[in-house]
């Protein structure tokens, strides 16, 4: 690291200029977060779980987790995170080593298309899966129909159907993040290495790998913590294979809350554990490779059978991967009551966007929740920005555990994180400049800000360690500020990467649900909690068209993704 000449004058501009200060500066203002945020909403859910009837006692722990229910649960959760770990990284990396590579026709829509799962919220896509791939679903009733079958060749049901559904939700992580990573690697090195003998699979194995190696690292601990936290695809068609999110719902409906509040803290120690695994990996990840600006040589397909081929697979991939939006659509303007047997709806309707647009207050849900995801978004960024840069340029003691502690909202179960939130935030303080939040709409936002910030840090990590440092020591010799450093130099390099991240923070924001019912008031009733009403009231329709704009406002906002990171590369 560059070390500045120490100033003797006590102006701000010297002041900044020293590295102690900017050090000590990122570090209070991360603890504070961390703390009013992680920390204080959390420790009380660790003091109730030694909490009994006769004083404080391990016995709540010993009780449940000699329970063979509780054992297989967790066995269950671990397995089916690292599955999902593994069938994410099999599709989301060869996909975004396929359009970074490759000139495919239509590369920006094709991305699009690729990232397209991240539009449907969990709620949204169980609806979604359940009405294309159950028994009476379209897909089956076609297939039946096809083959003239007695029955249903499958059942959306059990392990095999949560790991499908949570492979197809979330490897859009996995290219989202290789994707960052890739525009941010060097061409120069590969064209070097071929220049110099090595084969296609060295340069894969000795340059290319290393290169994604933060994107692969930060992309596996997003989806193992989601796929710990999932709760809507194994409460809806898990079956027998019952995981600790489930648990912990059956015991809160049962008001045994101190054996939910003993299985949400193993649940969190299990994320912690993981996350420790995963960051003594990411120790060997280099740093430093990043682009110095040459842009990278995609294979042509130069020949009208190779195009033909792509276009024709491009418009496979985009059939299967849009299915599940079409269902949604389809159903908003299908009349539900006239669809029995049939494959399809017999009839449709434009009935219900038409009750949405004339109502005067059905928008509001809409409008509530682009407010909220974009407010929590933005504060994701700064935030996770600033994190990002103090966990990566700075060697200190408890990093590590500074890191664990930003990561942990992202692997509580959402229902979890908003009671403690709302049970913190009912009192005064510091942060909150002695007001309180619980019952305002600003609570909501701090909600969603929480559970998707890590998604900006990360995103902004894997971009600072292929950042080559000595760009910052250039411009700090050169007498530039920290400030000015990070304005002029830093934050222009990593920029794709991090509004990547903060893209996702927004489109999971729009869509979020698990939380939102439980902290939700009626000024920022969300757009979600519409969804479920509606459905609650048998008005699948209205459900569905609502469904239906919540995607095509969250396809609006990641469309800018591919644009962003593309234009990156060309730089």
């Amino acid at each position: 690291m560059n070390q500045p000449v120490p100033e003797r004058s006590h102006s701000i501009a010297a002041i900044l200029r020293s590295r102690d200060v900017e050090f000590w500066l990122l570090l209070a203002g991360v603890f504070l977060v961390a703390f009013y945020g992680v920390i204080y909403p959390n420790a009380g859910l660790v003091l109730e779980s030694f909490r009994t009837t006769t004083g404080w006692s391990v016995e709540p722990y010993v009780h449940t987790l000699a329970q063979p229910a509780t054992q297989r649960a967790i066995v269950a959760s671990l397995v089916l995170s690292v599955l999902t770990v593994a069938g994410c990284a099999i599709v989301g990396v060869p996909l975004a080593l396929l359009l970074d590579r490759v000139d495919v026709p239509g590369r920006r829509f094709v991305a699009a298309i690729v990232a397209s799962p991240l539009l449907l919220p969990p709620l949204v896509g169980t609806i979604a899966f359940i009405f294309l791939f159950s028994e009476s679903g379209i897909v089956t009733r076609a297939i039946v129909r096809a083959f003239a079958l007695e029955g249903a060749p499958y059942r959306l049901r059990g392990f095999w159907a949560v790991l499908l559904f949570h492979v197809y939700t979330i490897y859009p992580y996995f290219f989202v993040f290789v994707s960052s990573a890739l525009t941010r690697s060097d061409p120069a090195l590969e064209e070097a290495a071929g220049t110099l003998g090595a084969s296609r699979w060295t340069r894969f194995r000795r340059i290319v790998i290393p290169s994604i190696s933060g994107a692969l690292t930060s992309a596996a601990i997003l989806t193992f913590m989601t796929s710990m936290a999932s709760f809507s695809a194994p409460y809806l068609f898990g079956g027998d294979a019952r995981v600790l999110t489930q648990l912990i719902y059956e015991a809160k409906i049962n008001n045994d809350r101190g054996v939910a509040v003993v299985m949400t803290v193993v649940l969190a120690l299990l994320s912690a554990v993981a996350l420790f695994v995963f960051a003594r990996a990411e120790t060997r990840v280099p740093t430093g490779t990043g682009s110095k600006g040459v842009t990278r040589r995609r294979v042509a397909l130069n020949t009208p059978l190779a195009r033909s081929i792509a276009v024709t697979v491009c418009a496979a991939v985009a059939i299967v991967l849009l299915l599940p939006h079409a269902t949604i659509a389809l159903l908003s303007v299908a009349r539900i009551g006239s669809w029995t047997t049939q494959v399809l709806p017999p009839e449709y309707t434009l009935a219900n966007y038409a009750k949405i647009f004339s109502g005067p207050r059905f928008l509001d849900p809409v409008r509530n929740s682009a407010v909220m995801a974009a407010v929590s978004a933005s504060a994701a960024l700064v935030f996770g920005v600033a994190s990002a840069y103090l966990l990566t340029r700075f060697r200190f003691r408890s990093r590590g555990l500074l890191t664990v502690v930003l990561l942990v909202p992202w692997s509580l179960p959402g229902t979890v994180l908003a009671f403690q939130v709302v049970e913190a935030f009912s009192r005064p303080t510091v942060l909150t400049a002695g007001q309180t939040l619980a019952g305002s709409f600003w609570l909501l936002p701090a909600i969603y800000f929480l559970r998707t910030m890590p998604l900006v840090l990360r995103s902004a990590q894997v971009n600072l360690q292929q950042l080559d440092s000595s760009l910052e020591a250039a411009a700090r010799s050169l007498g530039a500020s920290w400030l000015a450093t990070m304005r002029r130099v830093v934050v222009p390099l990593i920029a794709p990467g991090a509004i990547a991240g903060a893209l996702l923070a927004f489109a999971l924001g729009l869509g979020e649900f698990v939380a939102s019912i439980v902290a939700y008031v009626l000024s920022n009733r969300p757009i979600s909690i519409q969804i479920e009403q509606s459905m609650r009231q048998g008005d699948l329709g209205t459900a569905a068209a609502y469904g239906t704009i919540l995607v095509v406002a969250v396809g609006a906002a990641l469309a800018w993704m591919p644009a962003t990171t593309r234009h990156n590369g060309q730089n």
